[in-house]
């Protein structure tokens, strides 16, 4: 039986009511599904939450799918205007962010970015189908830190046009058709968010980062982790570009450069009294590490953050600190180490 029959047989049972049925339609989109609402959301529990959603409100209009569109577009239909729905509640209940006690005068104060790391353990089911042929960003580019900082910047009608059509690839229309809008509206929102975009984001140049996992990446990776864990904050500084900037989610404060850094880095190793403990990991196509405190009463170290790096040729061009060690789980990251 052709594939086309098949969808359409599987479909007639899940309008039907088959539970079976609907997942056969809607399971191989679900990874997909939650890397298109972190893009949108930053927060990757929330993109699982919105994804349940998604399926469960799918579940509920079944019977009135006709298929006139496929499964996919439906589905990203109902996921992004759940996305805009959630970030319009966001925008009314405005969050708290706790300011750093003690913290040294950093180099620049920003609004609050309320975004956690993704990990690559996820993208590894994600199929090459998720960006399109009209895509404008690689798959690689389209997951990084610096592309998902810069969208939780834009509206959100402008973020979610410019996912759905230079991510994913998804035409003016069937943008238009999710969105229950005028293409020219899209047009208009596509046009201001890629202005923005191109603001905000650095020239790319793939040549400035290391192939991931390559030889290169895992001796600037290396001699990192090996300072971190000897508490030689001269090395770490070392390893930076001259205009490295360190930034901690959600807190509005940007250290840019060797002394703004180091002096940082400096300050709270003297509050920690200890070195970390490193574990290395990766987030966002980008190499981490699950960072622990030992424990001045036993011989272990408790989770204390999660360190993205940023890297261009053979140096580290941002440090990003997540505090939430809540996220720890989903990378795989033991609950405690022994020292």
């Amino acid at each position: 039986m052709g594939g086309d029959a098949l969808d359409s047989a599987t479909l007639a049972r899940a309008r039907a009511g088959d539970e079976e049925a609907f997942r056969e339609l809607t399971e191989p989109y679900r990874r997909e599904l939650q890397l298109h609402c972190y893009r949108i959301l930053g927060s990757m529990q929330d993109a699982e939450d919105l994804v349940q959603e998604t399926l469960f409100a799918a579940w509920r209009s079944i019977e009135g799918f006709e298929g006139r569109a496929s499964v996919r577009s439906w589905l990203y239909r109902i996921a992004t205007n759940r996305c805009l729905n959630a970030l319009r509640a966001r925008s009314r209940r405005p969050r708290e962010v706790h300011a750093m006690t003690e913290a040294p005068e950093p180099t620049r104060r920003t609004d609050p970015i309320w975004l956690e790391p993704y990990p690559d353990a996820l993208l590894e089911d994600i199929p090459d189908r998720a960006l399109g042929p009209a895509a404008r960003y690689e798959a690689r580019e389209s997951i990084e830190l610096g592309f998902i900082v810069a969208l939780q910047g834009l509206p959100p009608r402008q973020r979610v046009v410019l996912v759905l059509r230079d991510v994913l690839g998804f035409s003016t229309a069937e943008v238009a058709e999710m969105l229950d809008t005028g293409q020219g509206s899209v047009k208009g929102a596509l046009q201001r968010a890629r202005a923005t975009l191109g603001a905000r984001l650095p020239a790319a140049d793939r040549e400035q980062a290391p192939r991931p996992n390559s030889a290169r990446e895992r001796q600037v990776v290396g001699r990192f982790a090996d300072a971190v864990e000897s508490g030689d904050i001269d090395e770490v500084v070392a390893l930076l570009t001259d205009d490295a900037l360190l930034t901690m989610p959600p807190l509005p404060l940007e250290y840019q450069g060797h002394d703004a850094i180091g002096a940082f880095l400096r300050h709270r190793a003297i509050l920690r009294g200890a070195p970390l403990r490193v574990v290395p990991t990766r987030a966002n196509t980008q190499p981490a590490f699950g960072c622990y405190l030992p424990d001045a009463h036993a011989a272990i170290a408790r989770p204390y953050g999660l360190i993205v790096l940023t890297l261009e040729r053979d140096a580290i061009a941002a440090i990003t600190w997540f505090a939430d060690t809540g996220v720890f789980p989903h990378f795989g990251l033991p609950r405690t180490l022994r020292v």
